[in-house]
């Protein structure tokens, strides 16, 4: 598959031009013309670059890629390095950030909802198609001493469960990927039982407590390596790409 056709694919599936994002969505650093073998994983780290190299692999895809809003434009030091890496070995990168965790089937919102067998699936942001954070229920109420097993057995990673003072049983979740512990509020004022993110802040704790509400840390990287493991399998299927998930281990 040539590169500007997996680039066109991308896009049309995942639609970055939708949403306001903090980075660039798409191919970020232009490697070789023809595609037959992609590397996937979260974040575009030296390791997975190193391990990409070590597949022969053509392309990596990524959740996190690089050229973030507010950081420098100077290529040196760390970026430098990654960057020499993909060009010396021509390698592109693809990275789709928000796109990815909001995209109804593949993203990583919608592996957690799989994961976890919640219902009735809607945006948290009431009236947006394309909120980031989302909202469900389970066919029965658990307690959350339940469901922080479940996470921990499910993600392989033990989660921090903050317990409201009511400790009430969860029928009701709302969840948000990665960073999205902000979320916390607007989902307490909703009446929802819990929320599951991969962060937690200071605040958070606070939160939890005041408004009765159940709070999940389960890890930025640990709930986002499922969207991009699923995009990649997809993409193998669809396009007959040589595709290899590649978990670099992160414990945040």
């Amino acid at each position: 598959m040539r590169t500007n056709e997996l680039e066109h694919y991308l896009t049309a599936l995942l639609k970055p031009q939708q949403i306001k994002d903090f980075t660039v969505n798409g191919l970020q650093v232009q490697g070789c013309d023809n595609i037959n073998k992609v590397v996937t994983g979260v974040t575009a780290s030296k390791a997975l670059i190193e391990r990409a190299i070590s597949e022969k692999a053509d392309a990596i895809l990524v959740h996190h890629g690089y050229f973030w809003k507010n950081e420098s434009y100077a290529i040196r030091g760390m970026k430098h390095d990654r960057i020499k890496a993909l060009l010396v070995n021509d390698i592109n990168l693809f990275a789709y950030h928000l796109p990815l965790d909001i995209h109804p089937t593949l993203g990583n919102n919608a592996q957690l909802a799989k994961m976890f067998n919640i219902e009735a699936v809607e945006p948290l942001e009431l009236g947006n198609p394309l909120s980031v954070a989302m909202q469900g229920s389970f066919k029965q109420a658990c307690s959350g001493e339940d469901f922080s097993q479940l996470i921990n057995s499910t993600l392989d990673r033990e989660c921090l469960h903050i317990a409201p003072p009511s400790n009430k049983p969860i029928k009701t979740i709302a969840w948000c990927s990665g960073g999205g512990q902000g979320y916390i509020e607007l989902a307490a004022e909703q009446g929802i039982d819990a929320f599951l993110s991969g962060e937690v802040s200071e605040q958070t704790t606070h939160i939890a407590h005041e408004m009765d509400i159940h709070f999940f840390a389960a890890g930025h990287h640990a709930t986002e390596r499922y969207g991009v493991k699923a995009l990649g399998e997809h993409l193998a299927e669809k396009h007959g790409i040589e595709v290899v998930f590649v978990d670099i281990d992160n414990p945040v």
